[in-house]
């Protein structure tokens, strides 16, 4: 059997050690994958009949079977968010003639190509989840050819087998849909030994899942703590690239922007204005109370919010943002634990790095303290263990007259009528007590009740609507 020398060339793409545009979660590690498509093989028509034709035959119909199914599973490692090394087992599958010949008779061949590969591939992404690549390798393939003879033809050496070694290349295009998946296309050809002595080629064009064990991303870890938040400094990624990362926590069921985390969306902000070809993509999470649905709602809703907070306060452009919502796929602590869920309620932003060997220079130093204070059950009396604490704020606010602070009252279950009344309450009575205890002017002092409507926590234990029965104190934003 013999196949046509194909000449047309496929561009193989930028391989290891390019530098392109970061992507937002490297998949660095261990992976492996499986996929199966259409297999193409051009039989040399004209070749074979000449040869009948040689042997005293003459061919008065062709038939030829030039496509099958082909697979293959294979396994690599990313090393980089451009470079990895891949190899695998592949099968492509059948390709057959036959040819009806005058005297009487019909010869018929097959081939069947299967062997071994190893890799190496570029990548170059172009947006956060979608990248081109391109491969060259090597294939250990073992090639078997069969003839069979009717009527007045007759095949002296019905089967030919030989392995070989040879070189394939391809590319393609990869969707990276969640943190372990990802799906590619791919076009490959192998450079193949037909083992009658031609060489040829063999088209693969393929649909593949790939699966990761796990990686590392090279973007700054969390850069807010719970209730006593820092704002998120640029970190440095390399000798001349700077970073951002922000994460925020939401309370139940509730998008908003909280006040303490204003100022992080006011330095992210000032990052995205300093370094105008960077881009953000804000990616929305739940817990996993209530229903897959609704969380992917919410989630959606989460990184909406924080995308129309940073167009409506700093005017950053809104197509330099994407909104991205997890639901609850993607947790990062136990949802079986009241801090678990509160940690998986959350926004994380991804920005893109930036060149600039001057780095970014922090925003003026303003407080981003904040301070709870819990109350026992529809009472709005301070107890006396957060005196000390509050003496303290007050004594601050004396020290730093430009400062403001503001008091947010909440509740656990109750009607919303009394809640409203409760929550504010409470946060009057923290303010009563540093304007009685530290002459605190009340113009700097904002009073604010949220009833029940941003629970930390669910109220299904006493621990739990304790927690709910708080005032925030956040000191350093205007009212």
């Amino acid at each position: 059997m013999k196949t046509n020398k194909i000449t047309q060339a496929m561009t193989v793409l930028f391989l290891a050690g390019v530098a392109l545009p970061a992507v937002a979660n490297d998949q660095d590690g261990w992976y492996v994958g499986a996929g199966g498509g259409a297999a193409l093989a051009t039989i040399d028509e004209q070749e074979i009949r000449t040869d009948l034709m040689n042997s005293g035959y003459q061919v008065t119909e062709f038939r030829e079977d030039d496509g099958d199914f082909g697979y293959k599973l294979f396994g690599g490692y990313q090393f980089n968010e451009n470079f990895a090394l891949e190899g695998g087992y592949f099968d492509l599958g059948d390709f057959s003639y036959q040819a009806t010949t005058n005297p009487a008779g019909m010869k018929s061949g097959q081939l069947d190509f299967s062997g071994w590969n190893i890799d190496a591939m570029g990548f170059m992404p172009f947006t956060q989840r979608s990248s081109l690549f391109a491969l060259i390798g090597v294939h250990r393939s073992k090639a078997t050819v069969d003839f069979s003879g009717t009527g007045a033809v007759n095949v002296l050496t019905p089967h030919y087998s030989k392995t070989a070694t040879d070189y394939k290349f391809g590319v393609g295009y990869q969707y990276q849909m969640s943190q372990r998946f990802s799906f590619r296309l791919a076009a490959e050809r192998y450079r193949m030994d037909d083992a009658v002595g031609n060489n040829g080629d063999l088209d693969f064009y393929s649909l593949n899942l790939v699966y990761r064990f796990g990686g590392s991303s090279h973007s700054p870890g969390p850069v807010v703590q719970e209730r006593r938040p820092v704002a998120p400094a640029p970190a440095v990624a390399t000798a001349e690239q700077y970073c951002s990362s922000l994460e925020i926590e939401f309370e139940i069921a509730n998008d908003d922007i909280q006040r303490v985390n204003s100022e992080h969306m006011r330095v992210l902000a000032t990052f995205l204005d300093k370094y105008p070809e960077t881009n953000a993509v804000i990616e929305g999470h739940t817990d996993n109370v209530g229903s897959e649905a609704d969380n992917l709602q919410l989630s959606q809703q989460r990184a909406q919010a924080a995308v129309d907070y940073l167009v409506r306060e700093h005017d950053v452009d809104r197509d330099r943002l994407t909104v991205v919502g997890y639901g609850e796929t993607q947790p990062v602590a136990d949802n079986s634990t009241t801090a678990g869920k509160q940690a998986n309620r959350r926004i994380h932003a991804i920005i893109g790095c930036a060149t600039d060997i001057e780095g970014l220079e922090p925003l003026p130093a303003r407080i981003s303290l904040a301070m709870e204070l819990e109350f026992d059950t529809n009472d709005a009396t301070i107890a006396t263990k957060y005196h000390q604490e509050l003496d303290s704020i007050g004594k601050y606010l004396q020290m730093n007259p430009e400062l403001t602070a503001t008091l947010e009252g909440h509740t656990d279950n109750s009607s919303p009528d009394i809640a409203q009344q409760i929550s504010r309450a409470r946060a009057q009575s923290v303010a009563d007590y540093l304007v009685q205890n530290f002459n605190i002017d009340r113009s700097r002092l904002n009073v604010q009740g949220y009833g029940s409507t941003r629970r930390d926590t669910y109220n299904t234990t006493a621990a739990e609507r304790q927690d709910n029965r708080r005032v925030n104190i956040i000191i350093g934003y205007p009212k």
